[in-house]
């Protein structure tokens, strides 16, 4: 696949230090064999648990070149995690991923192919098509993020099949468009990309991932959040 094209890797942390040596080396591994010129951005908001100290571990191994420490001082959100990111990412394009191994980086050069087909503005990686699925969760969470991507097709029409997914490549210039335009913060966030690319009339495609459940930690995932997704759909619902 090799050419000069750079990609940055987004990688948001909040008490990560078991999964990011893993997800590092995994994202190494399969940008190294497709010849895939990258750089891992770690975002960090204060870990307690060291997450910050085991980066820089790291980054003795990788090489500065290949993992940029960027810390903020305290946990700020999603969205604005993105905007520090891009502001110290080399590369044309950005790819955002979970760093707990709920997403596996063997998908990344998928997406890379798939955007080049298409010169597309945005590849995501979809659980719910193209032989998409989700490993690890119970039949209650299963139910809760189908329920809510199904009523968010309902009400959007978003043309793309799974909107709160955190597993993209966007073109540098797309992303930060999008994030300057959005104004949601946790899982809608997400959600309100799509929807704001769909009104930019990005072009966008689908790769079927597998989704595993963290391997370490806990999920940040609580009923805070799903009443937040649903005031988020409703407010988008009333002005998209």
């Amino acid at each position: 696949m090799g050419d000069s094209t750079k990609y940055s890797i987004l990688l948001p942390t909040y008490n990560e230090k078991e999964n990011l040596p893993v997800v590092v080396w995994l994202i190494d591994k399969y940008m190294t064999r497709s010849k895939l010129k990258y750089e891992i951005v770690v975002i960090d908001d204060a870990s307690p648990d060291g997450t910050l100290e085991v980066a820089k571990r790291l980054q003795k191994i990788f090489g500065e070149d290949k993992l940029l420490l960027r810390p903020r001082e305290a946990k700020l959100g999603l969205g604005t995690a993105y905007i520090h990111g891009l502001k110290h990412a080399t590369g044309e394009f950005i790819v955002i991923m979970d760093a707990d191994l709920s997403h596996h980086p063997k998908f990344i050069p998928q997406m890379v192919a798939k955007q080049k087909q298409g010169d597309l503005d945005i590849v995501s990686g979809t659980r719910y098509a193209s032989n998409g699925g989700v490993h690890g969760w119970d039949f209650k969470r299963k139910l809760i993020s189908r329920g809510a991507n199904f009523l968010t097709q309902i009400l959007l029409r978003p043309g793309a099949s799974d909107l709160t997914g955190s597993f993209r490549l966007y073109k540098r210039d797309v992303l930060k468009k999008l994030v300057s335009s959005c104004i949601s913060k946790g899982y809608v966030f997400q959600m309100e990309m799509i929807v704001r690319a769909r009104q930019f009339n990005c072009s966008i495609g689908e790769v079927g991932i597998s989704f595993v459940d963290r391997f370490y930690g806990e999920s940040k995932m609580g009923g805070n959040e799903i009443i937040g997704f649903a005031k988020g759909l409703l407010y988008l619902f009333a002005t998209t």
